[in-house]
């Protein structure tokens, strides 16, 4: 039974979030978007607020709450900006949730706890200039040298590159599997910034999340133990799709934040603006567009409650996970297009949020699978040509969570 209460916890944590970013993102959000410059005193202090723990159990420092949980606070980071949101997608779905589920226990032991405390900061490695959705296209290896992988290669678009110095990485591990695209020859490691021949550097002129540190990463005969290898070698592919299924499910609960961003916005400026001697809110096609906003918010919200009580309880979730990023993310560019529109000339200018609101809507329909690739999945499943297989790993249980 689906319980769609929220409990204390809960709002106490959304509450906390909210707080937080009224205090150290919204004050300065316009002049670091205007700049294009992360902040990288923000990483710090949401470790000092205990967020990045949020779903960690407490042997390794975490608060041992719920995927719930994690998606309010998404919520409320994407509804001061995007930039925050992603760090949550990255540090916390793509990497840590990662090694949570498929690392050994030494792998967890070193790395979870330091990663909870923000003495680490987790970046993910899968996207190539040359392969993105095409993800055995890559190009990145590691070869076995005695008891290390020599990795070499290069990641693009990749999100906290410059600022992170622990990096979850795909690459071949057997080349000729790799001329024949065959994605079990694919494995994950874990690779730090010290271990030497890893260089990133940023990329300019976004079209948004111009707060976010967005980059590139070059691999040079990096040699990296082999206990840091994630899973077992061949797992590389099955570890990346559920590195993604994570960062969907954050990107979901962030762009419906950005919904209500916009709505929140809209109804704001629609009461205290005036034409024809009334408020535009009074207008009939002004209602019409905050009415959708409002039916687009909590349709958003509804797809990834569902996707995390499925986490909570243990259950496949891929196909529920994909669809509430799909129709989030779509909900999010349509009401941040028509949040410009009430604001009408305004709307075009950086005075107010929208203008960054809509800039920020496009990358959440790219990254993390496109728009398409979620289409695609939606319709394989309805057709009945894509059935989910019983996994070998998978999240650990709202309740398993709350226990250690």
């Amino acid at each position: 039974m689906i319980d769609f209460s929220f409990t204390e916890e809960h709002t106490a944590t959304a509450d906390l979030m909210r707080d937080f970013c009224a205090k150290e993102v919204i004050p300065g959000i316009r002049e670091r978007d205007r700049t294009h410059e992360f902040d990288p005193d923000l990483l710090g202090k949401l470790a000092d607020a205990g967020f990045f723990g949020v779903t960690l159990p407490a042997q390794y420092g975490g608060a041992g709450q719920d995927y719930v949980s994690l998606g309010l606070l998404c919520e409320e980071a994407e509804y001061a900006d995007t930039s925050t949101r992603v760090i949550f997608s990255v540090h916390v779905g793509l990497v840590m949730l990662p090694i949570l589920t498929w690392g050994s226990d030494d792998l967890k032991d070193r790395y979870l706890p330091k990663l909870c405390s923000g003495e680490r900061i987790g970046a993910f490695g899968l996207t190539e200039p040359n392969a993105g959705s095409d993800v055995v296209g890559m190009q990145s290896t590691a070869d076995a040298d005695g008891d290390v992988y020599v990795l070499n290669g290069e990641k693009m678009w990749i999100s906290l590159a410059d600022v992170a110095n622990t990096f979850l990485m795909v690459a071949w591990t057997d080349r000729e599997k790799m001329k024949a695209r065959d994605h079990s020859g694919l494995s994950a490691f874990i690779v730090d910034r010290e271990m030497g021949g890893v260089t990133t550097g940023s990329i300019k002129g976004k079209l948004g999340v111009r707060a976010g540190n967005t980059g590139w990463i070059s691999m040079s005969d990096v040699r990296v133990p082999k206990e840091n290898l994630i899973g077992n070698p061949g797992d590389g592919f099955k570890i990346g799709m559920f590195c993604l299924e994570q960062g969907r499910f954050t990107v979901a609960a962030g762009a419906t934040g950005l919904v209500k961003a916009c709505l929140d916005a809209s109804v704001q400026y629609s009461q205290s603006r005036h034409t024809f001697k009334r408020p535009i809110g009074d207008h009939q096609l002004v209602k019409e567009m905050i009415a959708r906003m409002s039916a687009q918010y909590e349709a958003a919200r509804l797809l990834w409650l569902r996707a995390a009580w499925l986490k909570n309880t243990g259950r496949a979730n891929t196909r529920e996970t994909s669809m509430a990023k799909w129709i989030a993310c779509e909900h999010a560019e349509h009401a941040a297009a028509e949040a410009v529109q009430v604001h009408g000339a305004y709307g075009f200018s950086d005075e107010y949020p929208v203008e960054r609101f809509y800039r920020n809507s496009k990358g959440s329909s790219i990254y993390e699978g496109t728009r398409e690739i979620q289409k695609l999945l939606q319709a394989d499943y309805a057709l009945g040509i894509r059935v989910d297989k019983k996994r070998s790993r998978r999240l650990p249980t709202a309740e398993e969570l709350a226990a250690n």
